[in-house]
Parts: structure tokens; sequence; C-alpha cells
């Protein structure tokens, strides 16, 4: 394959290349969901948080309210677990996952059994008053301390327990986690897969939403280790599930790197995407791959001193056509209702130069203003993209 058809059967594989819809209900953002299987969740929310924008790069201003009964409502067909890190996902796929399961059960078994009085007590409080915020529970180990998230040992004790299954998730209440026993959620009992079967499911949805994939790529998707990923797509080759091919530049030593094609993967014929995409876009969150498709040099600088960022500090990864052909960093001030591009910068060798560029993206930068219902865009001058954005955006 060329590096130009990898990059489209790519993209369209992950939903984009035709046009955006002209409705955008429901059913729209389940499809998106059913085919990148996972969202996985951030709370960094300086534009908006990050599960959010996969389904706006990928059919456009909708209301965040439909995807929040789908991923935050209790009731709903989707729960949380670490997927790819930690992510919605259908119920119906934990099941999946209960090798991953047994492996932090083994992990953390000595950390549970020191605190299996308070496991035990919190356990009794969600079999009596159904599901629960950590914040809801009152007990004297419920106090937050030391650094970052400073949690408590509740919530400590509770993220144990959700790691190996004893507890699943029951929505959020506002951005904070509800658990609950697995008969309080789920409509069926989980059913756990026999490992090397679930590793292969789990491949082969890695290789339908990658559409083709090096070896670290169908590993990375569900964050399963290399060997179990190679055993599993030799397996799927043999059943005619993926196709092996050679993708121009992709190299492993002084040969080429073993990779292969989902099946039903096809290039599209028209490849019209602007988009920008979160650092946790499926597209985007494995750093190796994306400099192998498009070329593109990419670490989020979020944890990054200010004075060693080089693009900025939410720097999304600007796609139009087949190419990253920018970043952009934004931020929502919402107080004042002012959509801020704080930094706008081309890739090199953008196809149209600056001024194509930014006439491409200028329409979705608009669109991600009215999206957060902010009435105005401020254009920083910062970056060699800034000036010719500023000038799209009239």
């Amino acid at each position: 394959m060329s590096l130009r058809e990898a990059r489209r059967v790519a993209l369209a594989a992950q939903g984009f290349g035709g046009a955006k819809p002209p409705t955008r209900g429901p059913a729209r953002i389940a499809a998106v969901l059913e085919r990148l299987r996972l969202l996985q969740i951030d709370s960094v929310n300086v534009f908006e948080r990050s599960h959010y924008l996969p389904m706006l790069a990928r059919i456009g201003p909708y209301d965040r309210a439909l995807l929040d009964r789908l991923v935050l409502q209790p009731g709903t067909p989707y729960v949380e677990y670490w997927a790819h890190e930690a992510a919605f996902v259908p119920k119906t796929d934990l099941g999946l996952f209960a090798f991953r399961r047994r492996f932090y059960a083994h992990r953390y078994a000595e950390r549970l059994e020191a605190h299996r009085g308070l496991a035990d007590l919190l356990l009794a409080e969600l079999a009596s008053r159904g599901p629960l915020a950590a914040s809801e529970i009152e007990h004297s180990a419920n106090v937050r301390s030391g650094p970052w998230w400073g949690w408590s040992d509740v919530k400590r004790t509770l993220e144990l327990l959700f790691a190996q299954g004893t507890v699943v998730t029951a929505g959020r209440r506002g951005f904070e986690r509800r658990y609950a026993l697995p008969e309080q959620v789920l409509e069926e009992p989980m059913v756990d897969v026999p490992e090397r079967d679930a590793v292969r499911e789990l491949v082969r949805r890695a290789a339908v939403a990658h559409g083709v994939a090096a070896l670290p790529d169908l590993a990375d998707y569900y964050r399963l280790r290399i060997d179990q990923a190679a055993t599993a797509a030799r397996e799927l080759e043999d059943a005619g599930e993926l196709v092996p091919v050679q993708v121009e530049g992709w190299r492993r030593g002084a040969g080429p790197m073993p990779a292969w094609r989902a099946a039903s993967a096809l290039p599209p014929v028209r490849m019209r995407a602007a988009a920008l995409l979160s650092p946790f876009d499926p597209v985007v969150w494995q750093r190796d791959r994306i400099e192998r498709l498009f070329g593109f040099h990419y670490r989020i600088s979020i944890y990054t001193p200010a004075a060693e960022r080089v693009h900025g500090y939410y720097v999304l990864p600007a796609l139009v056509g087949d190419r990253l052909a920018g970043r952009i960093d934004l931020k929502a001030d919402r107080k004042a209702g002012v959509l801020l591009v704080q930094a706008a910068w081309i890739e090199p060798g953008a196809k149209g130069g600056p001024g194509a560029v930014a006439e491409r993206l200028a329409p979705v930068v608009r669109d991600a203003a009215r999206w957060q219902g902010l009435d105005a865009i401020a254009v920083a001058e910062r970056g060699d993209l800034a000036a010719e954005l500023a000038a799209a955006l009239g």
C-alpha cells in the first residue's frame, strides 16, 4: 500500500471521508460509538472534555446531552473500564476484559487485603443504598490527602474494587464516577470470555477500527501485550479477516514492518475531512503510529512546564483531507463568551500553504465556537498559521 492509501483507509475506518451528516441525533451518535467501540476519558476541560471531541470531529456540532444520555446516565448501554485508558465501553464488552480484571485482582491483592474491612463496608453501603459516588459515602477514611487528585482511602478502595470487577460504574455525578454492584447495573451477569478468545476478538476490533495497522497499533488499541496481539493477528490472518500488507515507509530494522489491512477496509473514493482532533482521539492517541502515517510528531503539552511548550497548552491536531495539516491551541473563555485560539501552526509541506489550510479550518473553528455556545472568536498572534486563520475567520 502507498502511504496515501494507508492514511485514507485508516481515516475511513475511523469515520472520516464523507460529508458531515445534516442530522446529528441519537442514532448518528450511537453509530459513531459502535464504530469506535470505546471513548477515552480525560478530565481536562480547558476547551472541552476529551470524550466529547471525537463525535464533534466526525459529525460536527451536536447536542452533548445526547452523548451524556448514552454514557453518563445510569441505565445506559455503556459503562467505564480500563479498555485503552479509562474509557466508556459497551456493557456487552465487559466479558472480554475478564483477563484484565484477574490481572488487577492479583496485582492489588495485598493492597486490597490491607483495606478489607473498608472494602466490605463499602460493598455493604452499595448493596443497601444503590450506586454512589465516593463523595456520597460518609466514613472517617473519606478524607482527601496527598498530591494530584488527593484521593481518600474510600476512593482508592473503590478504585481497586472497580479494577478487579467487584464493582462497576453507574454513570457519573457531575464528572465524578459512581460505583455500583454489577447486579445493580448490568441487565445480564458478566460472562467471562477465555483469555485467548477475548484477545483475538479485541485484536479483530482494533484491526477494523484502524483499517490498516502494524502490530504495535493492534496491541495499543486495547492495551494488549505485543505477544498476545501477534498470536491473535496470525490466527485472524489464517481466518481471512486480516490481510498482510506492506505499507510504504513502514520499516522495522532492515526490512518492512509487518502490517495488516482489515479484510473489510477499503480506501474511500474521496477524503473530504476537516476536523480538530482530541489528543485522545483514536486517530492520534498512539504517537508512533501518527508519525508513520502522517509524518506528524505530536506530544500533548498539558503536563509540560509553560516555558518548554512549543505549540501551546491544549493543542489539537488539525485534519485536512488525508493529512494532519496543522495544530491549534484552543481555550473556551465561557465567562466572556469567547473561543480563544491561543496559537495556530501549519505543518511543513501542507497542501496549498497557509491560506488554503486556514480556509478549510475556519468553518471548523466557527463550528467549535457555536458548539460551545460562544459568541466570538479571538485569534492570538502566535504561530505561523495565526494571521491566515484570523483573516479566514473575518
